[in-house]
């Protein structure tokens, strides 16, 4: 007997109460977890969020909406970027600074190949949602995020989260805002991996540098 063959008897021996008209839909399913761990107001959440995304070496920073377009133009700068992937969607207010400092604006297009988006030195975008307590910034595709792809191959992302209509406490309450239907993209920090060793690598699958831009009010 195959080792396929042992692990399918077992799954079968582990099914045979169970009648064979039932479907999955058709069991209720515990869902009497906490919602929330912890009463925080908006403030401690923004808060938490902050401390939660440094933690997995995003850099975060805090503006108001004045602000904005001044700090994008610094954080592009200081990455050294000559270019900028800007989905349509995107507030042309939020660019401003950047492209009169000389930063070529580039838009997202399906003809976009691997190569080229490898060559872009920056991606700037909004989001669907942020969660305070595990410090997560989910996409969801929306006109101020572009393509997934946009967001996968470039070294540097700036992403914009409005403070607090864009966050949540926990996890249930991001994914009652989220249309599963959507490409969801989850991101938690830069993209990271380690060997066996635990030699952490940044940059493997996705930037090396996320910079998250709190935007009050």
């Amino acid at each position: 007997m195959s080792s396929r063959e042992r692990v399918l008897g077992r799954v079968r021996a582990a099914l045979t109460d169970v009648p064979g008209v039932e479907r999955p839909e058709d069991v209720p399913v515990n869902r009497d977890y906490l919602r929330v761990h912890g009463n925080r107001t908006p403030a401690e959440t923004a808060d938490l969020l902050a401390e939660n995304l440094a933690d997995y070496r995003a850099k975060v920073h805090r503006t108001d909406a004045a602000g904005l377009p001044s700090l994008i133009a610094e954080l592009l700068s200081t990455h050294g970027s000559r270019t900028a992937l800007v989905p349509p969607g995107l507030p042309e207010e939020w660019m401003a600074e950047a492209a009169s400092a000389g930063v070529e604006l580039l838009p997202d297009t399906p003809e976009s190949t691997p190569a080229e988006l490898d060559a872009v030195d920056s991606v700037v975008t909004g989001c669907a949602v942020a969660i305070a307590e595990t410090g997560t910034v989910v996409l969801d595709a929306a006109p101020d995020q572009g393509r997934r792809r946009i967001t996968l191959v470039p070294d540097h992302h700036v992403c914009v989260v409005r403070v607090p209509g864009q966050v949540v406490d926990s996890v249930p309450q991001g994914l009652e805002r989220l249309d599963p239907d959507r490409p969801l993209t989850w991101i938690s920090g830069p993209s990271a991996t380690s060997d066996i060793e635990l030699d952490r690598v940044e940059g493997v699958h996705g930037p090396r540098t996320l910079e998250v831009i709190l935007v009050e009010g």
